[in-house]
């Protein structure tokens, strides 16, 4: 099953090219869903059909239909969390946090994005598609969206380890309750977070599937385009196209004032687009400025085929970042290296820090936390180089740990 991702800045038009890949996919014989995770839904007005959260066929042409959806986020925190949130409450109040601070801390920042990335998941689990096309909201609240899983699972960990919620009548003991029942219900219940959780994180960082970000040839959304690649990319998220929407037609040999103003514009936007292409080997589909709106499933199945012609909407070509540690030797002058793929943009802001047994990465302010292979947590960091191809981080062994 293939997952695709859709993001960009506001306004740039993902969900009109999350949607025409949907139509062009349906068009080749697949069986696809388009979803919406988006707060501001707008994938109904893109298809001009009525749409709500369960899956509903729409036609693109005789005989050709998609499914789609729009996933409402309300209605799954009302379902989903109340339970699991009094289970929270039954933990905190018996460790000691008084009601009123014990509800304040139940309040999971980010849970109805958790809840709609479980949705899509639970919909891509179905088995009833091929693949399941989400149109995101814009790039910041994607990106915080699909770092939620991992630093969910992190704070679970924190509050409630697993070690101990796999003792049954451990937490009551701990607790000095005598309802082992209640408070083993609540430990299942957080076990069954955490396995969400993990699978969610497997689902993000698995090879079927991606992201596509959408842009429109306009300098401070191809830098805000160039900063999700590497935040994407910290997040160990595959990344297999770009989507140039709104690129104003080539006039030719025409003349007039109006042929020269698309003329300066359309030499402007290449610029843009240059700078885009600098330092990324991913492809670049461009997409022409309409006279209209392309709306409608009809409308959305002709962009499609612009837009991707022969080639396969779902063919995945990007790969994951990866993490490479060479050198090394026996001795305490070894110097080994980790090498961790990153596509770092020009003005990048890049922070390192060594805790304990893990590396944290912080680019442009978003952090992510990377476990050190297990030679590298007997060594010390000595270096660190930044370059176009990512950051490497030299490491020497740690006298005092390096001989146990």
């Amino acid at each position: 099953m293939r997952l695709l991702l859709f993001t960009g800045k506001g306004g740039v038009g993902k969900t009109t090219s999350a949607a025409a890949t949907a139509a062009r996919v349906a068009s080749r014989g697949g069986k696809v869903l388009v979803v919406s995770t988006d707060p501001a839904h707008s994938l109904a007005d893109a298809l001009g059909a009525p749409l709500d959260a369960r899956p509903r066929e729409v036609a693109v042409s005789d005989g050709v239909v998609l499914h789609a959806a729009e996933v409402h986020t309300r209605a799954l925190v009302d379902d989903a969390w109340r339970e699991l949130r009094g289970h929270l409450r039954t933990l905190l109040h018996g460790a000691g946090v008084d009601e009123v601070a014990a509800e304040e801390l139940t309040a999971l920042p980010g849970v109805e994005d958790l809840l709609a990335l479980s949705e899509v998941h639970r919909l891509a689990d179905s088995g009833l598609w091929d693949a399941v096309i989400v149109d995101c909201g814009p790039t910041a609240e994607t990106l915080r969206l699909l770092a939620l899983p991992e630093s969910a699972a992190g704070y679970l960990e924190r509050l409630f380890p697993a070690h101990r919620r796999a003792v049954r009548g451990l937490l009551a003991g701990l607790a000095g309750s005598d309802q082992v029942g209640r408070w083993d219900a609540a430990a299942d219940a957080l076990g069954r977070l955490a396995e969400r959780l993990t699978g969610l994180r497997d689902l993000l960082t698995a090879e079927t599937t991606s992201a596509r970000l959408v842009l429109t040839p306009e300098a401070v959304v191809a830098a805000e385009t160039r900063r999700a690649l590497t935040a994407l990319a910290l997040q160990q998220i595959r990344v297999d196209g770009l989507v140039a929407n709104r690129v104003v037609p080539d006039p030719g040999s025409a003349r007039g004032a109006a042929a020269e103003w698309l003329r300066t514009r359309r030499r402007e936007q290449e610029r843009v687009l240059d700078s885009v292409r600098e330092g990324t080997e991913l492809p670049l589909r461009l997409v022409e400025h309409r006279a209209a709106e392309p709306v409608g499933s009809a409308a959305l199945a002709a962009l499609g085929a612009e837009l991707y012609g022969d080639d396969d909407p779902l063919a995945p070509r990007g790969t994951a970042p990866e993490l490479r540690v060479s050198g090394g030797g026996r001795d305490l002058d070894a110097v080994y290296r980790l090498e961790i793929a990153l596509p770092l943009h020009r003005d990048a802001e890049l922070d390192l820090a060594r805790i304990g047994d893990e590396l944290a990465i912080a680019v442009d302010g978003r952090r992510r936390l990377i476990a050190l292979p297990a030679v590298l947590r007997r060594c010390e960091v000595v270096s660190a180089e930044a370059g176009d191809d990512g950051v490497t981080v030299a490491f020497k062994p740690d006298p005092e740990l390096w001989m146990r």
